[in-house]
């Protein structure tokens, strides 16, 4: 049985996306001078931009949900028998597979442009723009392998957990910014992106919401400790670029986590309101189907940019005032409305090419001890590919990255054969931060003997439905499946013993028969 769906993660998840999206077209300014396009940060000429990023910053919005999700599925999994590594695979190839359709498209638009003598320096732009957005997805890949753990270590421990991650990521920001190690910052991608994805589980849990004081306290500090660090600190206010001192996103920086503790705990206290706000029939519905589209919209929302940019600059239709100016200002509005009627029609097309992806197996090989090398040796090769295109690009230089992308095309490959292949099931409620069509799996309590127990409620179309039986649905690759499928091929139903009395002669029901409940 499923659990009731939290519908403020998916309004949260789908007013994060909103942001994202907002933020990327916001502060990238696409010019054409000499006869190349090219494009600058906004923020480098706005001073007074970079306070906005208060509120378009929404990364740890995603985090804190992923958090939440990966607390809800590995429970229902945990509870239902299943390893670990076959469910970091489930979770790892409903990311894995809608990716590799974008980087399909955006290699094979490389290949296409570079033949079509676009100068290698407009290429490697282009490259690195559509790809910067990537880094997002192997820091979660990576947190989802750490899941069971983590998820084991707050079940012991609880707040003492993010409480150590973030003393760590103070300890690197020390050594970053004293002696000078840049190396080791790249540590706080998890240690600060980790603090916030085990406040997901506290959020999951209650331990976070009950008493509702405890977000609040969360967020006050949260609100304290950035205006410390900002103020008095060496950390900039922007919470998207690069200061001049110090960054805070690459890699994210304790004024980061601080600025991540005041938005979790005032998400958290606004989250009453908002499940009042859903109770709404219309407006749950238009959330619901907006939230199937997510990862779509996240992976190529940067299209439209690109597109109009080749379109209407080059041909002088797209005026260039300088950043900043009145005129400048004047033209966001219908910037924005321009991409984002490229992007409707373009992210429709994608979910319905994406379909086909939904009815991709988990997995085609043999299940056996290689099973969780060969998930390990998978997501070896798809993060670190995918940290290389988010830094990189398609096009660096001008060349398609082929490295990379090979090395996905790899982990992909270990990751379809890291175990037994089973068809595609629905994903479970609350299924991720980025939720897509790939291949995602479904836990029903076992029964003794491999079968797996399924409610059949009344308006089901199911046969049986309404009639309060539970079908016995064995599993081919289940220990004794065979014996099962045997014991249980004339009723299909969960037996019971009755113990009747014993009938009257010419009877054929006997004390002990084995009859459907």
């Amino acid at each position: 049985m499923r659990a009731e769906r939290n519908r403020c993660v998916d309004l949260l998840r789908v007013g994060a996306i909103a942001a994202v999206v907002l933020g990327h077209w916001l502060l990238v300014d696409v010019t054409y001078r000499g006869g190349a396009l090219s494009g600058q940060d906004a923020l480098e000429q706005i001073g007074w931009g970079r306070w906005l990023t208060l509120l378009l910053q929404v990364m740890p919005v995603f985090f804190l949900i992923g958090g939440y999700a990966d607390a809800v599925s590995w429970t229902a999994h945990r509870a239902g028998g299943e390893p670990w590594w076959s469910w970091v695979r489930g979770r790892t190839a409903r990311l894995a597979w809608p990716t590799a359709v974008y980087l399909a498209v955006c290699a094979s638009a490389a290949v296409v442009a570079r033949a079509a003598g676009v100068e290698p320096k407009v290429l490697a732009l282009a490259g690195w723009l559509v790809a910067l957005h990537l880094w997002f997805l192997p820091v979660y890949l990576l947190l989802i392998v750490l899941t069971p753990a983590l998820h084991t270590a707050h079940r012991r421990w609880g707040a003492a957990v993010p409480m150590a991650m973030a003393l760590g990521a103070v300890g690197v920001d020390a050594l970053v910014l004293g002696p000078r190690l840049p190396v080791i910052g790249f540590a706080n991608y998890l240690l600060v992106w980790g603090t916030t994805h085990q406040w997901g589980f506290a959020w999951q849990d209650g331990t976070l919401t009950t008493p509702r004081w405890r977000c609040r306290a969360l967020a006050a500090a949260g609100v304290v400790l950035l205006c410390a660090l900002v103020g008095w600190g060496p950390f900039p206010v922007d919470m998207i670029g690069a200061g001049t001192r110090v960054g805070n996103t690459a890699p994210p920086s304790v004024a980061l986590l601080a600025f991540a503790a005041a938005q979790t705990g005032l998400v958290l206290m606004a989250e009453p309101a908002l499940r009042r706000l859903l109770g709404r029939p219309r407006l749950w519905a238009r959330v619901s189907r907006l939230n199937g589209a997510v990862m779509t919209v996240y992976l190529w929302h940067m299209i439209p940019v690109l597109v109009v940019a080749a379109l209407f600059y080059p041909t002088g239709l797209a005026p260039q005032p300088a950043i900043g100016s009145a005129p400048w200002l004047g033209l966001r509005l219908p910037w924005l409305l321009l991409l984002s009627a490229l992007l409707v029609p373009l992210t429709l097309a994608v979910v319905r090419a994406e379909r086909p992806l939904g009815r991709i197996p988990e997995g085609l090989g043999v299940l056996g001890w290689w099973s969780p090398v060969l998930l390990l040796c998978a997501l070896g090769a798809l993060a670190p590919a995918l940290a290389a295109l988010a830094i990189g690009g398609f096009a660096a230089g001008g060349h398609l990255g082929v490295p990379p992308l090979a090395r996905y095309g790899l982990g992909l490959l270990a990751l379809l054969y890291a175990g037994p292949g089973r068809p595609a099931r629905p994903p479970p409620p609350d299924g991720g931060p980025l939720t897509g069509p790939g291949p995602a799996g479904r836990t029903t309590p076992k029964v003794p003997g491999g079968g797996r127990l399924t409610a059949r409620g009344a308006g089901s179309s199911a046969p049986g439905a309404g009639n309060g039986r539970r079908a016995v649905r064995p599993e081919p690759w289940a220990r004794g499946a065979a014996r099962e499928r045997s014991r249980h091929r004339a009723a299909r139903v969960c037996p019971v013993v009755v113990r009747a009395p014993r009938p009257s002669t010419g009877s054929r029901r006997w004390p002990g028969r084995v009859v459907p409940r």
